[in-house]
């Protein structure tokens, strides 16, 4: 449980001295420990058992143990209860211990790592644990960050260094950080022994984009922004050393902050159980209290009659005090409604399921040698009734790998795309040693373009090599290694290093290429900076001729209006192959440039400069500056770049919308890289009635801009389906409330919303509005969230809906969602491990998502539901039998059967098939699951097991128990042995009656059973054998002779089984039972057959997916602002930068309605198979 999380904080700022641990130790601050462990060697069992018996079975079968152990009430012996009590406990608290030993491993292991602290003017190791607030680190290269620190120092030049944040945003790419603008002194770590400085800033949160804060040192002051942070969880790259002061310790870090509680999930079963058991209780109470009536009436009127010579037992000295005992004694005796084996065959039908998944090989990825794992044992059948699931984008639904796939130079079109089978990829290595081998393309024309010196393809190139913010590393010669913040500027970069226009290297003022194998150095006089209102970046060189150059890139809807009116024709061919690769599916950028004359250099360059160094309105000044200078371009062509999918994403969102399962995106990513993703995996599509944008940045606007949504998508909506017209509104008495309206929308919607709007979506007074809104589309994505706003938006639709979420990721910023989701399943990807360690479900690619639900969710929830439905029938129909006897032996508590057959019926009789059946039983096959899609939905609506199917099998128990008991008390009373001794004796009852209900029970499982195997065949008939093998050793006389007290049935299995008319009546009273539920199912399979029903005897065609269709840009720039003012102002090269221009594709959501038709093909018959109409 991690400690300090809601920890009051006294103040609204937080105060820290370097060196001084002392005065920061006055403020109480949490230490550099972490605890996510639950309990310890002196807690374990007090805490572990008070926890277990706050479940309400667990309470009440310790109450019934402690009536037991009262002899005056007790008809049964204790160990009926205590056994199964105790193995229920030790189970559980022996998962529970397991679970904590791990977590007490994992905090070893972070707590232990060694850190290197400032103490005392000298660098000594300390462990993390130890490391406290004020304390100055230092950090070597590839070292974890061990708390959030301000950077005072670095060995790079100009006090910057580079930083890996996967583990808080789940983006692998390099970031940089820059020291505190304090004088050069601090450079030197000897002088940090004597930094005396203090640092006055925000209190913790979880906003890992911000830091507000100022240092003051030496009567001066200085501000502090996130630049200066390195927050726990980064990893030093690319940087020697660095030194840092621990602002946020331990629990406070904006990691920990993030993290969330770690939650004890619990699945509607569950819940539905708990309530059942008090409904049960209260049940059983009503029986104890009329048979205590019962009691007190006879022993009132007709036991006082024999109080002569049967007395009353002391302590009972009137009828009111037996009517208590009996009261008591009943409630033991009526407890099995609910035994304890129950609780004890959940978990092991939960294990046996968990089983099942960890050795699919169906789930197993053999890329990377990892298959699927169930990391707990009482979600499993929840994995059936999922509504909402919840994916982060990036290592998620991505590869993370971006591929040079195809381009557009001049109006003429390269590369082959998905057509590579038909073509080699080609050998770029004897035309350029310095290509890089792993690079694919498969089309030579564009090769052979370069090689003839087309201008065209040459500067298309060039622009490639210069236009961007990566870095460059030469670790030997001709051995590069290309730093960029995102993956797709860097695919940019590598395509023209392989066409021969090779970056090499860059300084604040150049940039140095090998153009087709000459060394080039351009000079680089400004870098116009990317950001999302502009979507574009340029550059201007000069090169070695002296002449200048504009060189653009960015998305075609921005770029392609800026060009000069000459470019008309070629604009129209290009914009023709950005249709065409949007529609793949590929990331798009258009390219233009412009030659400037030193002249308008100059004037731009002075106009720039006073933008540069504007105090108010910076950026808008820049921008016009920017805008004034990139227009009358010349277009170059476009590029294209495959941002690839996992395999099998889009059919798998595809079968989870048929399966009406809403899929939501929640990424830390850009809009419009989110939005290009959405497109390529086929949530968003261009059949959607439309898709919205949720921007705003204020409370009003975001509020109306939701209002907005709701009026267009009602509006269209009712247009869609031709109803609720303006004439039917008007003429309508009581016109529809908008509730309904957006509860009843059946037109296709998507919305977008991002982290500033989501903000204040999520705030109280419109929380409701939004989850309104959003749940009405049947695609989400927000983009730029916090890992805190993704576990909100869960706990929002938690809250509101009512619905089984799942979450999945794969990065430590998904933590959050994967612990607030019911079902948290974590990728084992490329960003560490943290998001599997806190998921219920792990698997290597998101594809086998499907498999998990429709197939092993829907089998778990199934099985779990027809396994509950039986043992409450079997259950019923053995305890009441308890309360009819009860009005024939005088309310006495006397029990129909030998307590033998009592303790052993849940246990041996009629435990293997039910578990048989609660752990193999299947419906339909999995492929056949997975084809229909619709076979899902009864477990959202929670139709296999609720109140009413409760009440159902309670109804029929209670039935089967009046023809059990009543049946052979009719028959036997009369009957006779063949030697004319009368039957009518309550031994041969109770052997009939209990033979009666297993042979009842037995036949009833078999009917329920839908899947046969080998072991449920053993279980049902063996256990059928089994019964009366023991019945006839408990009724022997060996072990009479050895236990005279215990064993008083001796002899009455032989004689009763012997006799034809106790065989009459046992298939008599089988018959009554079970031919009313034949009838019952034959007729409900003919009149209203389940879909599933149908499944079993029709074949559901394989699924396909197809059609494109529309065209639209597949921009999307997964840039950060602000880069290229940083390599200008002539700080450090190495920093590793990000531009990227990504972009995506947009496919047609015509192939969802494809999959539809391909899953209801045309009979050619005429006939309409019913179950491929459903499916």
């Amino acid at each position: 449980m991690l400690q300090h999380l809601t920890r009051k904080h006294p103040h609204e700022e937080r105060k820290v001295k370097a060196n001084d641990r002392e005065y920061n130790e006055k403020f109480q601050y949490a230490s550099n420990c972490i605890m996510t462990s639950k309990y310890n060697m002196l807690t374990f069992l007090p805490v572990n058992l008070f926890e277990q018996f706050q479940e309400v079975a667990n309470t009440y079968f310790l109450f019934l143990l402690i009536l037991q152990l009262i002899p005056q009430i007790s008809s049964l012996s204790w160990f009926t209860t205590i056994v199964p009590l105790a193995l229920v406990l030790s189970i559980t608290a022996v998962k529970d211990a397991t679970d904590d030993y791990f977590r007490h491993r994992s905090d070893n292991q972070v707590n232990n790592h060694q850190s290197q602290v400032l103490i005392r003017g000298s660098l000594q190791k300390e462990r993390w644990m130890n490391v406290r607030v004020g304390d100055i680190i230092k950090l070597e290269n590839n070292q974890s960050v061990v708390a959030d620190l301000l950077l005072l120092s670095s060995s790079e030049p100009h006090g910057l260094c580079y930083i890996e944040t996967a583990e808080l945003d789940g983006e692998t790419n390099v970031k940089v950080r820059q020291s505190v603008s304090v004088p050069a002194e601090l450079g030197d770590p000897n002088n940090l022994a004597t930094f005396n400085g203090e640092v006055v800033c925000e209190p913790p949160n979880n906003k890992l984009d911000r830091f507000c804060g100022t240092l003051y040192w030496r009567d001066k002051k200085y501000p502090l922004t996130n630049q200066n942070m390195l927050l726990r969880g980064c990893v030093l790259r690319n940087t020697e050393a660095c030194y840092g002061l621990v602002i946020f310790a331990g629990p406070d870090t904006k990691l920990m902050q993030n993290s969330g509680r770690t939650k004890f999930k619990r699945t509607s079963i569950d819940r539905l159980m708990n309530t059942l058991v008090l409904w049960i209780f209260g049940f059983l109470v009503c029986m104890g209290v009329i048979l205590a009536v019962g009691n007190a009436v006879w022993e009132k009127e007709v036991g006082s009659l024999f109080q002569s010579y049967l007395p009353w037992d002391p302590p009972v000295d009137n009828f009111l005090f037996s009517a208590f005992l009996s009261f008591w004694s009943y409630v033991i005796i009526l407890n099995t409604v609910v035994p304890i084996s129950l609780y004890v065959s959940v978990e092991v039908i939960r294990l046996g399921h968990s089983y099942f998944i960890n050795w699919d090989r169906q789930m197993f990825c053999s890329q990377c040698n990892t298959a699927a794992e169930a990391r707990t044992t009482t979600l499993n059948e929840e994995l059936g009734q999922v509504e909402y699931v919840f994916s982060d984008k990036t290592g998620t639904l991505t590869q993370n790998i971006m591929s040079f796939n195809k381009c557009s130079i001049n109006g003429q079109a390269y590369g082959k795309g998905t057509n590579k089978l038909k073509c080699d990829m080609l050998d770029f290595t004897p035309f350029n040693p310095l290509a890089n081998p792993d690079f694919c393309f498969y089309d030579e024309k564009l090769l052979e373009s370069v090689k003839v010196g087309d201008w065209h393809s040459h500067e298309y190139f060039r622009l490639l090599s210069l236009c961007h913010t990566v870095m460059s590393e030469e670790k030997s010669e001709g051995e590069l290694v290309y730093k960029a913040q995102s993956p797709d500027e860097g695919a940019l970069v590598k395509a023209a290093r392989n066409f021969g226009f090779v970056f090499r290297s860059r300084t604040p003022g150049t940039i140095t290429t090998t153009e087709l194998g000459r060394t080039v150095t351009y000079s680089l006089l400004a870098i116009l900076d990317f950001n999302n209102i502009r979507k574009r970046m340029s550059v201007i060189v000069r090169n070695p001729a002296g002449r200048i150059r504009l060189y653009c890139k960015g998305a075609d809807t921005v770029l392609l209006e800026r060009l000069h009116p000459c470019n008309q024709e070629l604009m129209t061919i290009t914009s023709d192959h950005l249709n065409e690769y949007a529609a793949d599916g590929l990331r798009t950028l258009a390219l233009a440039y412009r030659d400037v004359s030193e002249e308008e250099w100059e004037v731009w360059s002075e106009s720039h400069r006073s933008a540069d160094k504007a105090v108010d309105c910076r950026e808008d000044r820049l921008a016009a500056a920017y805008d004034k200078i990139e227009q009358d371009m010349m277009l170059l062509g476009a590029t294209a770049i495959e941002d690839k999918l996992q395999e099998g994403v889009s059919e798998t969102i595809a079968l989870l919308s048929l399966a009406n399962i809403k899929v939501w995106v929640l990424t830390g990513d850009k809009q419009e890289t989110a939005v290009n993703i959405g497109y390529s995996c086929k949530m968003l599509t261009d059949d959607m009635m439309e898709v919205f944008t949720i921007s705003g940045r204020t409370v009003q606007s975001v509020r109306q801009e939701l209002g907005n949504v709701r009026e267009r998508m009602i509006e269209e909506g009712q247009e869609g389906d031709g109803v609720a017209g303006d004439d039917q509104l008007q003429g309508s008495p009581c016109p529809l409330p908008p509730t309904y309206l957006m509860d009843n929308i059946s037109g296709e919607f998507g919305l977008i919303i991002n982290g500033h709007s989501l903000a204040h979506a999520l705030e109280a007074d419109m929380e409701v509005e939004f989850v309104s809104t959003a749940c009405a589309c049947k695609a989400v994505i927000c983009c730029r969230v916090t890992p805190l706003q993704k576990a909100q938006v869960v706990e929002l639709i938690k809250k509101h809906k009512k619905a089984v979420t799942l979450a999945i990721g794969d990065g430590a910023n998904d933590v959050s969602m994967i612990k607030s989701a019911h079902i948290g399943v974590g990728i084992s990807g490329q960003e560490g491990i943290q998001a599997v360690l806190a998921s219920d479900y792990s698997f290597a690619q998101f594809r086998f998502l499907q498999r998990l639900l429709l197939v092993h969710g829907r089998w778990s929830y199934l099985r779990m539901c027809r396994f509950l439905c039986y043992f409450f029938y079997k259950n019923f129909a053995f305890t009441m039998v308890h309360f009819w006897f009860g009005f024939f032996c005088g309310f006495s508590a006397q029990t129909v059967y030998d307590q033998f057959f009592i303790t052993l019926y849940n246990i041996v009789y009629t435990s293997l098939p039910v578990l048989a059946m609660g752990i193999f039983d299947q419906d339909v096959p999995d492929h056949r699951s997975l084809e229909c899609p619709k076979l899902y939905e009864p477990g959202q609506l929670n139709l296999l097991f609720n109140k009413k199917e409760f009440f159902i099998c309670i109804a029929q128990g209670i039935y089967t128990s009046v023809v059990l008991f009543f049946m052979p008390y009719a028959v036997l009373s009369n009957a006779t042995q063949s030697t004319g001794v009368p039957l009518a004796d309550y031994q041969t009852f109770a052997a009939t009656t209990a033979t009666a209900l297993v042979i009842v029970v037995s036949v009833q499982i078999a009917l329920d059973t839908g899947f046969w195997t080998v072991i449920n065949h053993v279980f049902v008939w063996g256990s059928l054998g089994l019964y009366f093998t023991i019945m006839l050793a408990l009724h022997s006389q060996t072990l009479f002779r050895i236990f005279p007290k215990q064993f008083h049935f001796v002899g009455c299995a032989q004689s009763t089984l012997l006799q034809p008319v106790v065989w009459l009546t046992i298939a008599l009273a089988t018959a009554i039972c079970i031919v009313p539920v034949l009838a019952f199912r034959f007729l409900k399979l003919d009149l209203k057959p389940q879909l599933s029903d149908t499944v079993r005897t029709h074949l559901v065609s394989e699924s396909r997916l197809g059609a494109r269709g529309g065209s639209r840009s597949g921009y999307a720039f997964a840039h950060q602002e602000g880069f290229g003012e940083l390599i200008t102002s002539g700080k450090n090269m190495r920093l590793s930068s990000l531009g990227l221009a990504s972009f995506a594709s947009r496919h047609s959501s015509s192939w969802i309605e494809t999959l539809r038709r391909k899953n209801t093909p045309p009979s050619s018959s005429g006939d309409c198979s019913p179950v491929r109409f459903l499916c």
